[in-house]
């Protein structure tokens, strides 16, 4: 197999999703202004994703904790996929389903928002840990890929990649993650 060609196809593909990204600018703001109005009133960024985007979730939640860009104080940030304890008890006794809806049924406030990451947009416990968000009033925000699944209509905002495969869409979701935490902080500073 020539893997130089299939390197020069996938990065082609790569750079055309971006260029199709480009038309979900004005919306990755919207979501971005909207997570800054909340946390100004002191709200907290809520991550979860299974897999991959659940790394990708801790990946965001540090950027906001931490440092993105620039040195600042701590913004209030959470990844759900991260206590082993709290996953592995919730799971056990009361499904995998339920392992982010009752951490933000027990964590968040009105003045969140909640972040699923989900390549496939139908991932189980996201769409139940968006109903929940949506009932306490905090504002859902979700990342697919290309179709959205069945959290198009799940969430406040769902904001669809323009790829169809695992991989691109994961590339693309941090490429979103980074310009919402460049732009809140850049408010915050």
């Amino acid at each position: 197999m020539d893997y130089e060609t299939v390197i020069r196809e996938r990065f082609r593909e790569t750079a055309q999703n971006y260029e199709k990204l480009t038309a979900n600018a004005e919306q990755i703001q919207k979501v971005s202004l909207e997570i800054v109005a909340r946390m100004r009133r002191g709200g907290c960024v809520y991550f979860c994703g299974n897999g991959g985007s659940a790394a990708d979730a801790q990946h965001l939640a540090a950027e906001l904790q931490g440092r993105f860009l620039h040195d600042r104080r701590p913004l209030s940030s959470i990844a759900l996929t991260t206590n082993t304890s709290t996953l592995t008890a919730i799971g056990n006794d009361y499904g995998y389903a339920q392992i982010f809806d009752r951490q933000l049924r027990g964590l968040g406030q009105t003045e969140d928002v909640l972040v699923g990451l989900s390549t496939s947009g139908n991932s189980e416990n996201i769409m139940l840990a968006m109903a929940t968000a949506r009932e306490m009033g905090i504002y859902a925000v979700g990342l697919t890929g290309s179709t959205g699944g069945a959290m198009a209509d799940a969430c406040d905002t769902c904001i669809r990649v323009p790829a169809d495969h695992t991989a691109r869409i994961q590339e693309m979701h941090i490429a979103v993650g980074h310009m919402m935490c460049e732009i809140v902080e850049q408010e915050l500073m």
